[in-house]
């Protein structure tokens, strides 16, 4: 027999063999398969010079199968069963699932949205592990080089292969220590006052300071912090302003008051708008594990908004 490439194996072939060894009888394979009878001897064929093997031999009026042919059959359905499952797709039970997840965000997303989001996850998986990095100022390549499976924060990189979705949108509001002043009554209020702000460690700013420059406003920044968790300890005691998201109200900023930042053009001009994207890459668009988690981070967003 010669050399056969057993690439050349296939689905139906399998399907074809267990037929005939099953039933027996290549007609009575071929009338199951719906084929015609030199159909089925013509794989057959193929199959033989496969595996190397006669495979069925006559015996009598009939054909019976050889030792080797009856020892292929487990694993041709088990080929078979593999095949199916790889064009059914794969499937994903979080029951049954071991989770090792890295997301990236900075500190108000991950505060916000990490705590609940792990809470639902230890609740319906059997063993999950996270890892929450820092974000900075995102680019692609973190969900194109793997660094991260999923990206939070209000300016997600951009990209053919990089998808987004809108999860909520907060807006920022002036904090402040109501044991040492007042809220700020006016524009003018506001911005001759000393403030707190955030400079992340890559030196980027809050795309609100970066908004409230481009409109003109100029303010006395007194201190920058490289997050916003730095905060409190600075504005407690003094009669500095913060403006920060309003989301933080409940739990970073629950010992200070708020109020509107008194700004004209906030609203018009967009400058306080705080909305919230999750960015992943193309290739897990489709996997059942990351679809799932796509939709728990959409339930934490939920729970984040209804506190």
């Amino acid at each position: 027999m010669s050399n056969f490439d057993h690439l050349a194996l296939d689905g139906h072939s399998l399907k074809l063999f267990l037929a005939v060894l099953e039933e027996g009888s290549v007609t009575a394979a071929a009338a199951r398969l719906g084929l015609t009878q030199s159909a089925v001897s013509h794989s057959l064929r193929k199959l033989r010079e496969i595996a190397r093997d006669p495979l069925f031999v006559k015996s009598g009026r009939g054909i019976i199968a050889t030792g080797h042919a009856r020892a292929l059959a487990e694993p041709a359905r088990r080929l078979l069963d593999q095949m199916q499952a790889f064009a059914a797709g794969a499937e994903f039970d979080p029951a049954v699932a071991d989770l090792d997840l890295t997301i990236a965000a900075n500190d108000f997303q991950r505060d916000l949205l990490l705590p609940t989001l792990l809470r639902q996850l230890q609740a319906a998986v059997r063993n999950v592990r996270l890892r929450a990095i820092p974000s900075q100022l995102p680019s692609a390549e973190m969900l194109r080089e793997s660094r991260c499976d999923l990206l939070i924060s209000p300016v997600p990189p951009t990209g053919t292969d990089v998808l987004q979705k809108r999860l909520l949108s907060d807006h920022y509001v002036c904090y402040f220590d109501a044991a040492m002043r007042e809220a700020p009554r006016s524009a003018e209020d506001y911005l001759q006052a000393r403030h707190i702000t955030v400079v992340y460690s890559d030196n980027e700013r809050l795309q609100f300071d970066k908004r409230l420059e481009a409109a003109g406003h100029h303010r006395a920044v007194t201190v920058s912090v490289p997050n916003f968790s730095g905060v409190p300890a600075f504005l407690r005691g003094t009669t500095m302003l913060a403006s920060m998201p309003s989301l933080l109200r409940d739990g970073l900023m629950r010992d200070f008051a708020q109020a509107p930042i008194p700004l004209p053009e906030m609203a018009r001009q967009g400058i306080g708008d705080l909305p919230m994207y999750m960015a992943w890459h193309r290739r897990v668009q489709d996997d059942p594990a990351h679809v799932w988690l796509r939709a728990q981070v959409e339930r934490a967003a939920v729970s984040a908004l209804n506190r």
